[in-house]
């Protein structure tokens, strides 16, 4: 399992420059803290605090020190390191209390659906926060499991508070629900001790992120106070706030957890649409009440780690049905668990709905085959993607995508050429398979064919489409055209009315200053170009601006391009 990981992530995450604003926004804090030796609370953005607690950063520091400067390889490795160490930890963790053929399809499920399959190849705390939590609710499994709440193991208020350090107090908080939830469904414990073992567990795991805190107090005091009531419980109520310049936002209602969780296991919850064909439906023989204490019955009867596994499933989901603010990677805790019971459903179909399976795997092999197809007539120049999207949009930056993709298939390299092989011979062999009769291998051939489908995805597409989108040319060539350096190099740093340029800043190595709150007699002013016309309008009376150059293209991180101007006080 650890060198399907392996392969999975780690020769794909350097390939591709930031083209998006969150991976560069953490990098920066990194590339801070190298630069500034200042590990505790280090500015980020024109003189920006870093939103969330530096674990990532420390992390991406750490491994960024020995070449002395921080790359997308070594900002995006914690995650897929962090991803690759969940799904040991899932894999053993299930195997020694269930089917192990049960544990190692929920592994592999889960290692392959969309969602964390993208959060390990990608420079964000997400990955990393939901390796803690997850290890840290198994670890907690353990500890009533073996101990009955007596002795609390060191290892627990470790992980929990490594959590907190990555994401904030919920790294504390959601796990204890969710083992409080479990603790409840047991029945096995009086309130007080539930409490006290809580209690026992949240204190203990409070001390190590305070240190942190109490330090990261002493040098930002109340501006640093307001930044972490905002992050950590204004977006979660959804309070309006001064205390940061971006939208809280991601507003959603409740069923928008269950949209994003089926798009996030694509392509398994198509299997499970697939399978609602195929099931016998029969009225139930038992009135509401009696169905549903039958139905508690059977959850009371389930064996612990499954027990365990649906409490901790339905406590994720219902602890981020609260906030208003909602994102797909807050679920992510959920997702071993889901996978769980997603195998036991999968190996169920297999055996007794077989049709379903093989028809699955049909539609999964027409899907990839006309993908590869496509992708082979490009490469060999009978088809222009170009010409066929142009048809389609006139959008610049779909243009640029599906340009940048055609440029790369029309010249493909070794690694293009290998993963295509690769993706005909997964093929190949499920198509092969479809002929069996054991519907098993018809399973673990559409999960191969996955893996392979996402080496396809990192090793040439996303590459391709990193490349074009990234503002790292544009960064080169101004620093090659004008003396720009770490003090004369400003941004208006305003989400709320103006759009940040992360990616720019990391590729200029996070030398911008702050336009409004570090005023300066002259200097070189850089904004989206829509954004920079506002600007120059809001300061003419008190600057002059010259403009100097725009790239080239818009970005899709800011919908716009980007302008350079050159300002002098009057």
């Amino acid at each position: 399992m650890v060198i399907i990981c392996l392969i999975s992530v780690l020769p794909w995450i350097g390939l591709g420059d930031f083209s998006t604003k969150g991976e560069p926004r953490e990098a920066a804090v990194a590339i801070s803290m190298l630069d500034s030796g200042n590990w505790i609370l280090p500015q980020a953005y024109a003189e920006e605090f870093a939103f969330k607690p530096p674990m990532a950063h420390w992390l991406m520091a750490a491994f960024s020190y020995p070449q002395g400067y921080v790359s997308e390889f070594t900002s995006r490795l914690p995650s897929s390191l962090a991803f690759i160490v969940l799904a040991g930890f899932v894999l053993v963790f299930f195997g020694r209390r269930l089917r192990f053929q049960e544990a190692f399809i929920a592994t592999l499920l889960m290692v392959t659906c969309v969602e964390i399959h993208r959060a390990a190849m990608t420079t964000r705390v997400d990955m990393l926060l939901t390796t803690f939590m997850v290890i840290g609710m198994f670890q907690l499994y353990r500890w009533e499991d073996k101990l009955e709440l007596k002795g609390l193991p060191v290892v627990i208020p470790l992980l929990l508070g490594c959590a907190v350090l990555t994401k904030g107090p919920v790294g504390i908080v959601l796990p204890l629900f969710v083992f409080g939830l479990y603790l409840l469904v047991l029945g096995k414990y009086s309130y007080l001790t539930i409490f006290k073992a809580l209690l026992y567990a949240g204190v203990s795991s409070v001390f190590l992120p305070l240190l942190w805190y109490v330090s990261a107090w002493k040098q930002g005091g109340e501006e640093f106070l307001n930044v972490v009531l905002a992050e950590n419980f204004a977006r979660f109520l959804h309070l309006g706030t001064p205390a940061i310049s971006y939208d809280l936002g991601h507003e959603n209602g409740v069923w928008y957890n269950f949209m994003t969780i089926m798009a996030g296991f694509i392509p398994w919850t198509i299997l499970f649409v697939f399978s609602l064909f195929g099931l016998k439906y029969r009225k139930p023989g038992l009135p509401l009440k009696g169905l549903l204490m039958d139905t508690w019955r059977k959850i009371r009867s389930m064996e612990k780690a499954r027990l365990f596994s649906l409490v901790a499933l339905v406590g994720i989901l219902f602890f981020y049905s609260i906030p208003s603010s909602k994102r797909s990677v807050y679920l992510m805790p959920a997702y071993p668990f889901i996978a769980l019971f997603l195998a036991q459903y999968a190996l169920y179909i297999t055996e007794y709905r077989t049709k379903v399976t093989r028809v699955f795997a049909a539609f999964l092999v027409s899907v990839v085959s006309v993908v590869m197809i496509a992708l082979l007539l490009s490469m060999t120049g009978v088809i222009d993607p170009v010409v066929i999207v142009g048809q389609y949009t006139d959008k610049e930056s779909t243009l640029n995508i599906t340009r940048s993709i055609s440029q790369s298939l029309s010249h493909p390299g070794a690694l293009t050429i290998c993963i295509t092989l690769v993706n005909l011979m997964a093929l190949g062999v499920v198509y092969y398979q479809m002929f069996k009769k054991i519907n098993l291998k018809i399973l673990y051939a559409t999960i191969a064919l996955t893996f392979t489908v996402n080496l396809l995805i990192d090793g040439v597409v996303m590459r391709s489409i990193r490349h074009d989108d990234s503002c790292r040319s544009f960064a080169e060539r101004i620093q090659k055209e004008y003396p720009l350096n770490k003090a004369n190099v400003f941004v208006v740093n305003n989400l709320k009315e103006y759009r940040n340029l992360y990616g720019l800043n990391f590729y200029l190595g996070n030398i911008f200053h702050d336009f409004e709150k570090n005023p300066a007699a002259k200097g070189y002013l850089v904004a989206g170009e829509k954004d920079m016309k506002k600007i120059v309008a809001k300061y003419t009376d008190r600057y002059t601006f010259r403009h100097l150059t725009t790239s080239e293209r818009s970005y899709s991180e800011l919908a716009q391009r980007i302008s350079l101007c050159e300002f002098e006080m009057k």
